[in-house]
């Protein structure tokens, strides 16, 4: 075997305030190690997978490293602690000491990774349905769950925090060897390995022996793997602090949360054999699992569209052009002009010839039993608003041509990427309109879209004042000299002290106040390893995602425990990438307050006002007095 070595137990930046390793710094220190190949195992979900395949595929693309670091896809998963995923309970492994099941008895800790692009689509499904059905403070497996999905994965004994380890540290050899069997039996002899790490934990030490018997005992192989949670030594000052935000505490709290020993970083091959030059089979080994691990995300646009309800004998396009003219008729009663006949021929080659005619027969259905329903729906927003079979399928509700709006900002021949309709609803009904459409096109393909908010600028200088015990007061001047954003974007903390940014002049009264202010300098730099890390998610706002296939086969999804709403675990840019088609659901107050006004009038006045008629009306000379 070489000298080299691979990581394969990093936590990223998506492991939210705990890892701090940037898939950007980190595939790029990757290959300045010369490695072949690094794993993302982040905790309990799958977040940043597709964003670390596509990181370290586009830095080879573009020659920022000088060959492709080899994306391993993996997860260290929570598993119950060999009770039935459903089962909302603790069990102590021993007495409830310090040396028992972590959280207390709710989880434990295994690594694994997908070997192949099958066992990536698993290890998708296995994290989706913890979440689904087996959370309990964490999204956790079971031995059923992990049985279904480990076709095309490798896994370890885990951790410290792992069942096995655990087992061990209680003094209860043959339940470790038990629980180590029955996972060699599901996942198979050669895909399931004995985890070795040291970071210098006693906790690590006291099991070591027993980890190499068990090992011996099962005729298990070894792997020797680094808890990886920052990519450089320097980093650790920056993840402790971030881990004091987690925790909300400050790095001089007694007790607070804090990571013992030490090496929780990119350490280079020779360090690694060093550490375990006794064993060196346990570090050819993590080469070993790299060169097993090949997996390939399948992109394109638009792949996996909703399907819409066809009549028999008819073709999307063929039903797609019935609906367009009936829409028609509908909308010009006196006869169809001789403009929009044009227009929607001109538009219809451009909308079949992309193959989206499915997608305007999807829209209108939900847009229609919207307004069938009493849910008020907005006039047309942006160049959506454009399109006449928009309008005929009653998507919109203005002329484009009378108004003089241009199809083609919306679709042409040219354009790549899907169409996009921004839909606004009543803001009260909005959650009935998908509500409709998850029971329609099906509860295993619909699902909101996760977002990721990150560390800016200003919250890193307050989350650093505060961590590190500063007054309140600095950090509220530190913030109110910075820069103010401009269109919702901050600038960033380095571009403040590069000369040749155009907003460097912006910055003089934060950079005297730090140059004059030695705890404001020691502020910002706290906050330069802090700014940019992902702080937490959250749902988009408007986007929902409507696939023609589940969801399960494509991308992970958990369950928000607040509401129990679906979302996948990629965000809009990487299910957009993988095929999935997004629909714009936006809640509009406007619309909420024109509701109310309109029954006020109608309880009121008795009159029922027609906003689609009054819309019609752009000459109004009394409405013209009134402005």
């Amino acid at each position: 075997m070489s000298d080299n070595f691979v990581h394969l137990h990093v936590h990223s930046e998506y492991s939210m305030l705990d890892g701090a390793a940037r898939l950007n710094d980190l595939v790029k220190s990757a290959a300045q190690l010369e490695m072949p190949a690094i794993a993302i195992t982040d905790h309990g979900n799958l977040f940043g997978a597709y964003s670390f395949y596509e990181t370290a595929h586009k830095l080879a693309k573009t020659g920022k490293t000088a060959s492709l670091v080899k994306p391993i896809i993996g997860l260290e998963a929570y598993l119950t602690p060999n009770t039935p995923r459903g089962e909302r309970k603790r069990i102590q492994f021993g007495d409830g000491s310090g040396d028992d099941v972590s959280a207390n008895g709710a989880y434990t800790h295994m690594t694994m990774w997908a070997q192949s692009t099958q066992g990536m689509q698993n290890l998708f499904r296995l994290a989706s349905r913890s979440s689904l059905e087996g959370y309990f403070y964490k999204p956790r497996a079971d031995r059923e769950l992990l049985n279904e999905y480990a076709e095309g994965l490798i896994a370890t004994t885990g951790c410290p925090s792992g069942e096995v380890q655990t087992y061990l540290r209680l003094g209860q050899y043959e339940n470790a060897l038990k629980s180590a069997a029955e996972f060699r039996d599901i996942f198979g002899a050669d895909n399931f390995f004995v985890e070795l790490m040291d970071h210098g934990l006693e906790i690590e030490n006291r099991v070591r022996g027993d980890l190499l018997r068990l090992a011996k005992d099962l005729n298990l192989p070894l792997v020797a793997t680094n808890d990886l949670h920052y990519v450089k030594q320097s980093d650790s000052v920056a993840h402790d602090l971030l881990l004091c935000v987690n925790s909300g505490s400050t790095v001089d709290t007694e007790d607070r949360f804090r990571f013992d020993g030490s090496g929780y970083y990119l350490k280079s091959a020779a360090q690694m054999r060093a550490l375990f030059a006794d064993l060196p089979d346990a570090c050819d080994n993590t080469l070993a699992i790299a060169e097993r691990c090949n997996v390939e995300f399948v992109e394109g646009s638009g792949t996996y569209m909703a399907k819409a309800d066809i009549p028999a004998g008819e073709t999307e396009e063929s039903w797609f052009n019935k609906e367009v003219r009936r829409g028609l008729e509908l909308r010009y009663p006196d006869g169809i002009p001789q403009y929009a006949l044009d227009q929607v021929e001109y538009e219809t080659g451009v909308i079949v010839g992309k193959g989206y005619q499915g997608y305007f027969l999807v829209v209108a259905d939900f847009i229609n039993w919207a307004k069938t329903h009493g849910v008020r729906v907005g006039p047309g927003r942006g160049s959506g608003a454009a399109s006449m079979c928009a309008y005929a399928l009653r998507i919109t509700d203005l002329d484009p041509v009378q108004h003089r709006l241009i199809f083609e900002r919306f679709l042409n021949p040219e354009r790549p990427s899907m169409p996009d309709f921004d839909i606004d609803f009543d803001d009260r009904r909005r959650s009935d309109v998908i509500q409709y459409v998850t029971q329609k096109y099906g509860a295993d393909r619909v699902a909101q879209i996760v977002t990721y908010g990150s560390i800016k600028a200003k919250q890193a200088l307050k989350d650093s004042a505060r961590v590190l015990g500063k007054p309140y007061a600095l950090g509220e001047m530190l913030t109110k000299a910075y820069p103010k954003a401009m269109q919702g974007n901050e600038l960033d903390l380095k571009k403040l002290f590069d000369p040749s940014d155009e907003r460097y002049g912006e910055g003089n009264d934060f950079r005297m106040l730090v140059q004059s202010d030695p705890e404001a300098a020691q502020v910002l730099e706290a906050a330069q390893g802090l700014e940019g890390l992902k702080r937490q998610w959250g749902v988009h706002a408007a986007g929902v995602i409507m696939s023609s296939d589940p969801l399960l086969d494509i991308v992970p999804i958990m369950k928000r425990e607040s509401d129990g709403a679906i979302i996948t675990q990629f965000d809009y840019h990487a299910c957009e990438a993988l095929g999935l088609v997004k629909m714009d659901f936006l809640g509009l107050k406007n619309l909420t307050i024109l509701d109310d006004a309109l029954a006020n009038v109608k309880a009121n006045q008795g009159v029922d006002v027609d906003l689609e008629e009054l819309g019609r009306t752009l000459d109004d000379p009394q409405t013209y007095e009134l402005l």
